[in-house]
């Protein structure tokens, strides 16, 4: 009997709690400052997030459980399936097996509903009438605009204004869904002026859209504030592709021995991989020797490089100070395709486990992750989002490794997105107009001069 290479659930057995990674950290998360470098207080956090939210962002409590009305809107696309590459298995001649959980079979395209559905719930509870983000390569804003969508609020997008130009249809998507979107920096808010001001040709950054669309919601009684990474919660809500995943494992009898994911602010590499680490920190033989391996791109190695000290979420100071590996808030990442992966922090969750020896984390150049996307494509017929590609570049490796030992490992990777709006960058790369950009140390080191000093 042939393996299955499509493993899928009921909606019934869409999970009923997120699984919250904090519960089974060795140390405690170190807590995010405000400017008197003491710890950020709740009632500080509520002109921008609602209660349940905060709630969730400092929760211990290892499960929390998803409101039905969430789970209702999950069940447009989840259970999402768990997918064996076999041809690309057979293309490599790797005795390993390759699986991935495809994300993108939701609305938007990718794995940021599963954050977005519940930020807009909870603030719709909490009476909110407007959101205000910020995105990159468009996901988050799709996400949230399509959520937004399914419970009566008006959203406003603040979108890196790299990826505005490059991708029109993430925006187009977006203003579907009834969404307001902006090329950041703008002329909507003083940080955006400001930074027009100093260089009128200023490409943006996900830390200054952050720092845009935080500043509207702090300034309006109406409006809060989302987040499409980074965050305790938002991991939290992403959690359930790796819930999911074990649980379509358990039917077929497998288990992985390395789970990989891309990571520019952390959501989709913790959301798969945060499962498995409870398996590890309870015990589980079939953990022991797991690998979690979070990908990079080489122009923006915050892990890989950058820096573990407190810093700012944000290009302008807003946010508090988080403990998190950090490029220098005021570091503006190389136009790289892959727009959610250009973010010069990561979170403070992923960056204490990788602190701590629990993660590991590998950089990738944009080439190969291009290269390793349209392999997956002419494989697997599912052409994959940029940041998809550096997964799929990682587990290439993994795999070639594997036919270099003999080894058959199981290997799992999130595939957090299709490409159908990236396709512009698809045309830059055949056309031959794509570069690598390395590591820029020199623009770094002069970011992380400007760490915020206290105490």
């Amino acid at each position: 009997m042939t393996e299955p290479t499509r493993i899928l659930l009921e909606e019934n057995e869409i999970p009923t709690h997120w699984y919250n990674v904090v519960a089974d950290m060795p140390n405690a998360p170190a807590p995010s400052l405000g400017p008197d470098g003491k710890p950020v207080s709740p009632e500080q956090m509520m002109a921008i997030f609602p209660a349940q939210i905060l709630e969730q962002e400092m929760s211990a409590a290892r499960w929390i459980p998803i409101p039905d009305e969430v789970r209702e809107i999950y069940k447009i696309w989840r259970p999402s399936p768990l997918m064996r590459a076999v041809r690309l298995e057979r293309a490599l001649g790797t005795p390993a097996k390759i699986f991935f959980k495809n994300e993108g079979v939701s609305p938007a395209g990718s794995h940021k509903p599963n954050s977005a559905v519940p930020q807009a719930f909870y603030n719709k509870q909490a009476g909110i009438k407007r959101l205000a983000t910020e995105t990159g390569a468009g996901q988050w804003g799709s996400s949230i605009a399509f959520a937004g969508q399914m419970f009566g609020l008006e959203v406003r997008v603040y979108m890196v204004k790299v990826s505005y130009h490059q991708k029109p249809y993430r925006r187009l998507m977006m203003q579907t869904w009834g969404a307001e979107v902006f090329a950041s920096p703008s002329e909507l808010t003083q940080t955006g002026r400001d930074a027009l001001a100093k260089d009128p040709d200023n490409q943006g950054s996900l830390g200054l859209a952050i720092s845009e669309a935080v500043e509207e919601a702090a300034g309006r009684a109406d409006t809060n504030y989302t987040l499409g990474s980074v965050l305790n919660h938002v991991l939290l809500h992403q959690s359930i592709i790796g819930l999911e995943a074990k649980k379509q494992f358990d039917k077929i009898g497998l288990y992985p021995d390395v789970v990989l994911g891309p990571c520019g602010g952390g959501s989709s590499f913790g959301g798969i991989a945060f499962p498995f680490l409870a398996d590890k920190a309870a015990g589980d033989k079939r953990a022991q020797n797991l690998r979690c391996v979070a990908v990079e791109p080489n122009s923006c190695p915050t892990l890989t490089k950058g820096q573990y000290a407190y810093d700012f979420g944000d290009a302008s100071g807003f946010t508090p100070m988080m403990k998190m590996y950090t490029l220098g808030h005021d570091f503006m990442p190389p136009g790289i395709h892959a727009g959610g992966l250009r973010y010069h922090g990561d979170s403070p969750l992923v960056s204490q486990l990788y602190h701590e020896g629990l993660l590991e984390a590998v950089a990738v150049p944009q080439l190969a992750t291009f290269e390793a996307g349209v392999l997956f494509a002419r494989t697997e017929g599912i052409i994959p989002a940029p940041e998809s590609c550096h997964a799929i570049r990682a587990a290439i490796d993994e795999a070639i490794k594997c036919k270099e030992t003999g080894e058959p490992k199981t290997i799992l990777f999130n595939l957090t997105g299709h490409g159908h709006f990236d396709m512009s960058s698809y045309d830059r790369y055949f056309s031959g107009q794509l570069e690598n950009y390395d590591y820029p140390a020199e623009a770094v080191a002069a970011s992380l001069a400007h760490l915020p000093k206290f105490g």
